[in-house]
């Protein structure tokens, strides 16, 4: 069984497949003073709620933005399971061609999440990562990464406003009974979920032209079944797509 970790500012996305098939899926807090111990522990005791062993992991492949947590998850792996990372990073065959002026900085998670989308969707292909940061992904017609845009995400929106204004409290993330708020709580859902779909549908209508095609828009992470709902755009939400490309990249360099 394959073991997959996306490791993000926020959360860290951890799967486990058992072949092709996504047997497990959990989420963890990212912290970056975590240490080997605590992530190994926790990652065998995931196993063992759903029923399988840590000797059931014959590989295991990770991406990572968080640079600090790399080695901390390497010692976890090694010590917890025996297994040496697969890290997906530049120079990796991933089957996407990065077509960018530096495709050295393109973060490895954009990068799988093209490389899964276009395996799935094929292209041309616009992929929403609703993540720390809101990222669109483009992907041609021929399976090439041509770029992107990074917008704020969500959750740091959200922080920014309950901090910055003393009068506005913390609200869930949920779609509101009208546009027009009789109260504060739905005035600040409509400002949160309208204007994140709005700000996806426009990026999205200009990425098109820009394209000339319609290009297929597929969503991904926690917050994108919610703006997903309200949006024009998006056709599909997929929660595990980046995990999904951890698998494909990890089988295309075995």
């Amino acid at each position: 069984m394959l073991l997959v970790l996306d490791i993000g500012n926020t959360n860290i996305a951890v799967g486990l497949f058992e072949g092709e098939k996504l047997a497990a899926a959990w989420r963890i807090a990212t912290r970056r003073e975590q240490t080997a111990d605590e992530v190994g522990l926790l990652l065998r005791q995931f196993l063992r709620e759903e029923g399988f062993t840590p000797e059931t992991v014959t590989g295991i492949a990770a991406c990572s933005v968080v640079p600090p947590l790399n080695l901390t998850v390497e010692r976890a792996c090694g010590h917890y399971f025996g297994r040496e990372v697969f890290w997906v990073g530049p120079g990796t065959r991933t089957g996407v061609p990065v077509k960018t002026e530096n495709p050295r900085e393109v973060g490895a998670d954009r990068v799988v999440n093209a490389a899964a989308g276009y395996a799935l969707y094929g292209g041309p292909l616009v992929v929403v990562d609703f993540g720390t940061a809101t990222t669109f992904d483009v992907v041609s017609a021929k399976g090439e990464y041509l770029g992107g845009v990074i917008a704020p995400g969500v959750d740091i929106s959200c922080e920014a406003l309950f901090n910055r204004a003393a009068k506005l409290p913390r609200v869930e993330l949920a779609v509101p009974p009208t546009v027009i708020g009789r109260n504060t709580l739905h005035s600040m859902q409509a400002g949160i979920v309208y204007g994140f779909a709005g700000l996806v549908d426009e990026i999205n209508r200009r990425i098109r032209a820009e394209l000339k095609d319609e290009a297929r828009v597929v969503a991904t992470g926690g917050l994108a079944t919610i703006i997903a709902r309200e949006s024009k755009t998006i056709e599909k939400v997929d929660p595990y797509l980046t995990l999904i490309g951890l698998r494909l990249i990890y089988e295309r360099n075995r």
